[in-house]
Formats: structure tokens, C-alpha cells, sequence
């Protein structure tokens, strides 16, 4: 599909040369598409991002990829910060408290597959913007589907594994650490955005299905 070139006015040049190698998924909090257009163009608002799409699955353009869009803020990846000029940035019409629509996901899964070719970003690169700033940000939230992407080839799959041992906070900290949650956070607010991500419906203290929900690689590769 392609988009409606919307430009906005908040975008500079991308740092040291950088070119994208994530993309950060977003939702706008926002009571509609055109409010949360008005604002990435509003000059005064300091925000952008290099896509939005509403609810009804029309996608819109406010900043060409190659340029950096201020839409992750403070935060960091696989210890690495200045997330916007390293990554891509896409919002999505929803409040984060209901589902993400069919047809705006439909948009999604054909603008990150064209995204990922254009760039070679592999599906580990797509992350949430909860991921790269744990308990300053929460988006896209529980209600998004990470799996769906998963199942395209998308994002990065959870674990499906077992972890038989009681897990400690230390044992968690180091399997995020190898999925790439590296920005600081307490052990409660890592627990949180970890489960934002991979098991949504977690509740309570830490247990063996966090650790196990993680992505393989990293889990396996733990220190027990």
C-alpha cells in the first residue's frame, strides 16, 4: 500500500552516520488518526515518527526513512541509545486500552515486511517502544499482537521452552540482557515490560513461565 505523504516538520539528519536497524512500534494514545496527525506535524508538539496508521488501515508518511524522526525519546537497545537514528518509527491508531484492528494490521504486516527488505533488519530489530524505554513507556501495550508478527516473520518469536528451576531476578535481568533489554530498570518495571512483550497475561510475583516465555536463544544461554 502505498502511503499518504503527510510531512512533518519535526525530523533532522540521522547521528554518526547511522542507518536504521530497528523499527519501534507505538500506539498514539489518541482519540482518533487525525488528532495524532495534527500533533507528529505540530510543530511546537517536538514529536514525529515516520509512520501512522489508523484503525481503518490507511497508512500515512510524515518522514522519509532515511532521515531521523523524534518519536522513542530516551532509551536503549541492546546497549545502544539515540533509538531515533537507529530505527523507524510507526504509530498506530489506538488508545491501548482495545485491540488493534484488522485492517491496521493487515497495513503493518505489509509496511514492516517492506521495511525489513528495504533495510535488512532482521525480525529481532522490531521491537515496542515499552522495550527500549521499560516503565517510562508502555506502547504499543498489552493488546497488541506480538505473535501474529511472529508468525509472519516479523518480530522475534517467544520461547516455548521450560525453565524447571525457581528463577531469580538475577536470572531474568541476564536473559533480557541477551534479548537486548539493556536500558536501566528496576527488577518490578523490567518484569513489567518483559511481559508487555511476551506474556501479557502474567500477573503476580516473577515465576518459572516469565523466564521460559523469553525468546530460546536467550533462555537457553542463561546462567542457572
Amino acid at each position: 500500500m502505498a502511503p499518504h505523504w503527510h510531512p512533518s516538520p519535526n525530523f533532522g539528519p540521522r547521528r554518526d552516520g547511522l542507518t536504521p536497524s530497528l523499527v519501534v512500534l507505538h500506539y498514539t494514545a489518541m482519540d482518533s488518526a487525525k488528532a495524532a496527525l495534527e500533533r507528529l506535524c505540530d510543530p511546537e508538539a517536538e514529536v514525529s515518527a515516520h509512520y501512522l496508521i489508523g484503525a481503518d488501515g490507511t497508512l500515512w508518511q510524515m518522514v522519509d526513512e532515511a532521515d531521523r524522526a523524534w518519536h522513542a525519546g530516551v532509551g536503549e537497545w541492546r546497549g545502544r541509545d539515540d533509538i531515533n537514528s537507529r530505527s523507524i518509527g510507526i504509530e498506530l491508531d489506538n488508545r491501548g486500552d482495545h485491540p488493534f484492528s484488522a485492517p491496521q494490521m493487515t497495513t503493518l504486516d505489509g509496511l514492516l515486511a517492506d521495511i525489513l527488505r528495504r533495510w535488512a533488519i532482521p525480525p529481532a530489530g522490531v521491537i515496542g517502544h515499552s522495550d527500549m524505554a521499560p516503565g517510562r513507556k508502555c506502547d504499543p501495550g498489552p493488546r497488541f499482537d506480538w505473535a501474529r508478527l511472529a508468525r509472519l516473520g516479523l518480530a522475534e518469536r517467544s520461547g516455548s521452552g521450560s525453565c524447571e528451576d525457581d528463577p531469580t531476578p538475577e536470572r531474568l535481568r541476564a536473559a533480557a540482557h541477551a534479548t537486548g533489554f539493556t536500558a536501566p530498570a528496576d527488577d518490578e518495571t523490567l518484569l513489567a515490560a518483559l511481559r508487555l512483550r511476551y506474556r501479557p497475561w502474567g500477573r503476580g510475583p516473577l515465576c518459572a513461565a516469565d523466564l521460559a516465555a523469553l525468546p530460546l536463544h536467550s533462555a537457553q544461554n542463561t546462567p542457572g
